[in-house]
């Protein structure tokens, strides 16, 4: 006999695609259950983990793939009865949690769902609750009136964190990009500041400096500096919008290119010369975290339609070329640059945690 055997999420408006494929399997598959866009129920004889494992090696479009292992009423006390169940599953001193999407109209809120739902498998196993790491979840998918649960492992939270993995926060909060102003036409020195603007707010660097070395036409200068300021709001308005913590925005200064890498060189910071006559950054990897490890701040010098001027190089702690054989455009460089040299100092900075060489 068929029964609710795996409830899949895909994005809005494929669901109906994610179900035929299902249904090319062999398994009969219902989308967007009650109009409810985003869902697909699949209904089989089988074993629902079988079923599970298949769907997601043959269906792209099925995002998160549960396998069901209790269709109950969408009400508190036969979640409680169906976790309770379940909670057999857990090994000693596994944790867990409890993931709840409500889809209708209840008299409960998923939080409420969660509460009671962790309670009532704490009070059969005595698991310990981890909310952020969990060894296991146990999911409580309710539509209508309606609960399907679930349990799998803790990593199908695909988290943006995890234990031991390292952050790029605290070096791009010691890194000020010294970029040389793009200037000629006046629409594309706006537009190539607002990419420029963008990707400076994108890495949240500790400052932007725009340095130009000799006189400069103020109208195409101005147009740069419009650009600048428009991509970093826009980019700004984004990240507080999406991000639970709090964003720093970029810092935008003006200053002589020379005068500025005088200032850094005095207040015994870390310079950082980008140039195609530079050693490859792969070379320099251990010279490279050893500055971000010793230096209170970092200034990588980029160039803009032309190098950035030799007698910059003579103040430089090391002088860098991120991709041998090409030159990066101006729109591009910032980012490359920034890129490159997160991944050579996080790399080489695991390494050293690990003792590899």
């Amino acid at each position: 006999m068929e029964k609710a055997c795996v409830f899949a999420t895909t994005q809005r408006g494929l669901e109906a695609v994610a179900a035929s494929h299902i249904a090319e399997l062999g398994f009969k598959a219902v989308h967007a259950p009650l109009g409810m866009q985003g869902i697909v129920v699949v209904y089989c004889a089988g074993d629902p983990e079988e079923a599970a494992r298949i769907i997601q090696q043959e269906v792209p479009e099925a995002e998160r793939v549960l396998p069901i292992y209790a269709e109950v009423s969408a009400d508190l006390d036969s979640i409680c009865a169906a976790v309770k169940k379940l909670a057999s599953k857990l090994s000693r001193d596994e944790s867990f949690a409890v993931r709840t999407t409500r889809r209708g109209s209840h008299g409960f809120t998923s939080l409420d769902v969660n509460v009671r739902a962790g309670a009532c498998i704490q009070e059969v196993t005595g698991n310990p609750v981890n909310l952020t790491y969990p060894d296991k979840v146990f999911w409580v998918e309710i539509v209508g009136e309606r609960a399907y649960i679930s349990l799998t492992p803790g990593n199908m939270l695909h988290r943006k964190k995890y234990p031991g993995k390292p952050s790029a926060s605290w070096m791009l909060s010691k890194t000020i990009v010294v970029q040389m102003p793009y200037l000629g036409d006046l629409q594309g020195a706006r537009k190539i500041g607002v990419r420029l603007g963008r990707a400076a707010q994108t890495f949240e660097l500790a400052g932007l400096v725009v340095a130009p070395y000799k006189p400069v036409d103020v109208a195409e200068l101005e147009a740069f500096l419009d650009g600048l300021l428009e991509g970093k709001e826009s980019r700004l308005r984004i990240q507080r919008r999406a991000y639970e913590r709090k964003v720093r925005p970029v810092p935008l200064t003006l200053y002589d290119m020379y005068q500025h890498i005088r200032a850094a060189r005095a207040r015994g910071h870390g310079i950082i010369v980008t140039s195609t006559k530079g050693r490859y950054i792969g070379e320099v990897a251990g010279d490279l975290a050893e500055l971000y490890k010793d230096k209170k701040k970092v200034h990588v010098v980029i160039g803009s339609r032309e190098s950035v001027p030799a007698g910059v190089y003579r103040f430089a702690d090391l002088i860098i070329d991120v991709a041998p054989g090409l030159t990066l455009s101006t729109d591009t460089a910032l980012t490359a640059i920034i890129t490159a040299i997160v991944d050579v100092v996080l790399t080489s900075s695991l390494r050293e945690r690990s003792g590899a060489h």
